[in-house]
């Protein structure tokens, strides 16, 4: 998410778990194994709340990736099974930003020492938020300094382009006004969503029943192939944006697993070319002046 300071950014990030469904008697014990190795399991009990883990831009990159004289897992590993919050993505240290990738690719991490070699899982929704620039408001003339938008390309080049593309939904989110603040509550709250949150997870916990991945994330090979080739027109149009964007192979079956998420929570059997629109819609895109 990129949006000036005060846009409601890490706000949105702390509400995820809450549209999560419950963690799995198996997903459970995943998550209390970690959180046991780390000594962190509260009162010796299994916990069913899916982790939400916001470490400071400060962290170093065992702290986040694990590590230690005593190896240890870090906090890509104690938010297994839910979310990973990288607020100011930025200011972290450029080497400890890249060696998320991997795990990020893998689901796990594998910390090497010269008296052991541990790996510890990492599935995990890694949410990140940042300021457009250095100064946070790009889009507002009024607000924006003179070196726009020279000052965003160099803020955002901060972050490599392989973590980027690691990230398969780039959101800009508007500034909030005071006239903004004075509306009546949306219509769809956080229980809403959840149920149709929980209705897509459970299409395809048993679409996979049986074939290893839990969720379309993990989807990969012939199977992806198999699940979320889009129809007609959206195998076009995929086929035309992966050229006009230039999408690598990682960026291209991305879009897919998008694609095919987007039209579990339609309900729709098929991916069609609706879904790869708001799927494509969603990459990177360049800064604007």
């Amino acid at each position: 998410m990129s949006g000036p300071p005060g846009a409601g950014k890490s706000l949105l990030a702390s509400c995820l778990p809450g549209i999560l469904p419950p963690l799995s008697p198996g997903e459970a014990l995943e998550v209390s194994m970690v959180a046991s190795v780390a000594g962190q399991l509260e009162g010796g009990r299994m916990t069913r709340r899916r982790p939400f883990r916001s470490p400071h831009h400060s962290a170093s990159m065992p702290a986040l990736v694990g590590g230690g004289l005593k190896v240890r897992p870090g906090e890509i590993s104690m938010a297994h099974l839910g979310v990973l919050f990288l607020d100011e993505l930025p200011e972290f240290q450029r080497t400890v930003l890249d060696s998320l990738r991997q795990p990020l690719e893998t689901g796990t991490v594998s910390v090497a020492r010269a008296n052991s070699h541990v790996t510890f899982p990492a599935r995990v929704q890694l949410i990140a938020a940042m300021n457009p620039c250095r100064c946070g408001h790009l889009g507002d003339p009024a607000l924006a300094c003179s070196r726009a938008p020279k000052c965003a390309a160099d803020y955002q080049a901060k972050v490599s382009g392989p973590m980027l593309d690691r990230i398969d939904l780039h959101v800009e989110v508007q500034g909030v006004s005071a006239a903004d603040l004075t509306l009546p509550p949306p219509a769809e709250g956080s229980a809403d969503v959840a149920q149709r949150v929980a209705a897509a997870r459970e299409l395809q916990s048993r679409r996979y029943n049986g074939h290893g991945p839990r969720t379309n994330a993990e989807a990969d090979g012939e199977l992806l192939d198999a699940v979320a080739t889009p129809d007609e027109p959206g195998r076009k149009l995929l086929a035309d944006a992966a050229a006009a964007m230039r999408l690598s192979a990682r960026g291209f079956h991305r879009v897919l697993r998008v694609s095919r998420t987007i039209a579990d929570l339609a309900g729709a059997e098929q991916v069609g070319r609706l879904h790869v629109a708001e799927a494509l819609s969603y990459r990177r895109q360049p800064p604007r002046a």
